[in-house]
């Protein structure tokens, strides 16, 4: 077992293919223990080279919404007005705080995502 730091693409891609040859690995064994720490590696690296952004706030809402069968309306009871709620899928008003609180609590979006700008 030979583990390395993961420092350019052709370190990755090595890395990748010995995942792949030990992938079925039994815990606790060389090969798993190997595994273990070459996941941590690979997941370093993605986190570092490949980083996924935040989702959009409005299409956050969107998202949950279809996820959980909601239409304008049942987000107008969340938000107050059918009106504004229109405003808001159209990105003709910003959230406030409170309707951020509300969606938080009622969509379980978290607020990190919805407080970043649109």
């Amino acid at each position: 077992m030979e583990i390395k730091p993961i420092k350019t693409e052709n370190d990755y891609n090595q890395a990748l293919e010995r995942l792949e040859v030990i992938f079925d690995a039994k815990k606790g064994s060389c090969e798993g223990d190997e595994l273990e720490v070459l996941g941590i590696l690979i997941d370093q690296y993605e986190n570092e080279h490949f980083p996924i952004g935040m989702p959009d706030p409005i299409e956050a809402i969107k998202f949950r919404m279809e996820q959980m069968g909601y239409n304008q309306n049942d987000l107008a009871n969340i938000v107050g007005l059918k009106s504004r709620a229109s405003e808001i899928l159209n990105r003709k008003r910003k959230l406030s705080l409170e309707m951020i609180r509300q969606l938080h609590e009622q969509l379980n979006i978290p607020t990190d995502v919805l407080i970043q700008a649109y």
